[in-house]
């Protein structure tokens, strides 16, 4: 029974220190606002992040906005009401529908990237969500060079995370569907 306690606090330990480490990359800022790459990719599920793909389309980071995930029925038009953008950059936005899920966004975005023969993309999501997107993102195209551009709700309080149980609880749920990614990817493809 002994034995038993000392490995749940062993483990218990190494999850809370792996919690600690993920929630210290969860990045704080643009890396790199500048450089062009091929398409801006916005996954949604998230406050400011079709607006933040939209003011990158704008202001000519990309050729193309595909945006992944997004409700069956809705169209460009009405999205760009909806958030207020400019009607004239309809022609350079392409909306996928198929996507429930962050894996299902990298599939969906990787078929299209292929598709239109872009090597580079822009991955706009929620900075929590980036280090799980970007493990799925790198794992659907390998050959697709992937800059992240995370972006900063006003809700969650990423400096003092623990101290906000609002944002810790979002933190937390987040660090396991990272592992859960992890695990799988390092599982053999016939487990998969």
């Amino acid at each position: 029974m002994k034995r038993l306690l000392i490995l749940i606090l062993v483990l218990a330990a190494i999850w809370l220190g792996g919690l600690v480490r993920f929630a210290g990359e969860i990045p704080d800022a643009v890396a790199d606002p500048d450089s062009q790459t091929d398409a801006i990719v916005v996954l949604t599920g998230g406050s400011q992040r079709i607006e933040t793909g939209l003011q990158l389309l704008a202001a000519g980071k990309a050729k193309m906005l595909f945006v992944s995930g997004v409700h069956t029925g809705v169209e460009v038009p009405e999205l760009l009401r909806t958030v207020g953008a400019d009607p004239g950059l309809a022609d350079r936005i392409v909306l996928g529908h198929d996507a429930a899920d962050t894996r299902g966004n990298a599939l969906e975005t990787a078929g299209w990237m292929r598709e239109q023969g872009f090597h580079s993309m822009r991955l706009v999501t929620s900075a929590y969500h980036m280090p799980r997107s970007l493990l799925e993102f790198s794992r659907a195209m390998p050959e697709i060079a992937i800059t992240p551009h995370p972006v900063f709700a006003d809700n969650v309080k990423q400096g003092e995370w623990w101290a906000w149980p609002g944002t810790a609880s979002l933190i937390v749920d987040e660090y396991i569907k990272y592992l859960v990614v992890l695990l799988r990817l390092n599982l053999p493809a016939s487990a998969q």
